[in-house]
């Protein structure tokens, strides 16, 4: 386990759940949420397809996926035993859950029928060994859907926020922390990647809009990895920072116009 790998258990032990909260409310028109979308993919699949969540965190999905699709067989993996806790909570059995890595699966070969991940994907060590796993416990053709992260806070308001970030983390001298392959930040990069293992690759870019006030885009990065690493007074001096670098953004509702860039990707086991 690596040192982004570690820092991540460490900040889902104590900050379960945070990613439904941030994005299960943010929908595209006649399509939902991201949540949604991913579910959407396995229209085509039979009744009783056995389906993982890569990342599963507290649930979310699979319960969403156990509402939508009653029959299916649902398994989630997670690495954060504090997740699973919420995850077990909010299933009450509809699914079995694993504590476990995903670069080192406990599923028998061809032993599923599609494989999904919600916003995990891409922050996960040894990116080249997940997929070869996620491709081992497929079956020949199976499905693999993932939405990952493409842009974080679009327009203008996130070109001052990573000004205004690094400038903090300048003053916490903090350290590098690699918590995505860069592969995993473009299309060609994922191309590379699934290439080995995956045929018939689609990609679709997904732009969700949010207009928060900017005390609720605080609370929302509040539960983001990059503020976690700021010490306390370097935080509550950023959040000044931005304040005043967006005050000329704010609509006069007092809302902010941004959203999230994230990426829709579909394949099949080669």
């Amino acid at each position: 386990m690596n040192s982004a790998e570690r820092f991540l258990q460490d900040f889902h032990q104590r900050h379960p759940g945070t990613t439904p909260p941030a994005f299960a409310g943010l929908s595209l028109a006649g399509r939902g949420s991201s949540y949604d979308i991913l579910a959407t993919t396995l229209k085509a699949l039979p009744p009783e397809a056995r389906v993982l969540d890569l990342g599963c965190g507290d649930g979310f999905l699979l319960d969403l996926l156990a509402r939508h699709h009653p029959t299916a067989r649902l398994l989630g993996v997670d690495m954060s035993a504090t997740e699973l806790q919420a995850a077990h909570v909010r299933l009450a059995g509809r699914g079995l859950l694993l504590e476990e890595r995903a670069q080192a699966l406990s599923l028998a070969s061809a032993s599923v029928d599609a494989v999904l991940s919600h916003l995990a994907l891409m922050l996960m060590s040894d990116i080249e060994q997940v997929l070869q796993e996620a491709h081992r416990v497929l079956v020949p053709g199976g499905q693999l859907s993932a939405v990952v992260g493409r842009e974080f806070l679009l327009g203008e308001l996130g070109q001052h926020y990573l000004q205004v970030f690094r400038a903090a983390a300048r003053r916490d001298h903090l350290a590098h922390l690699p918590l995505v392959d860069p592969r995993a930040q473009s299309e060609d990069g994922w191309r590379q990647l699934l290439g080995r293992h995956f045929t018939a690759l689609h990609f679709e870019d997904l732009d969700l809009p949010w207009t928060p006030t900017f005390e609720e885009l605080w609370v929302a990065l509040g539960d983001t990895y990059d503020l976690d690493r700021l010490s306390p007074a370097n935080r509550a001096r950023m959040k000044q920072e931005l304040h005043d670098a967006t005050r000329h953004l704010q609509c006069a509702d007092g809302t902010l116009p941004t959203g999230w860039g994230l990426l829709l990707i579909q394949a099949r086991a080669a």
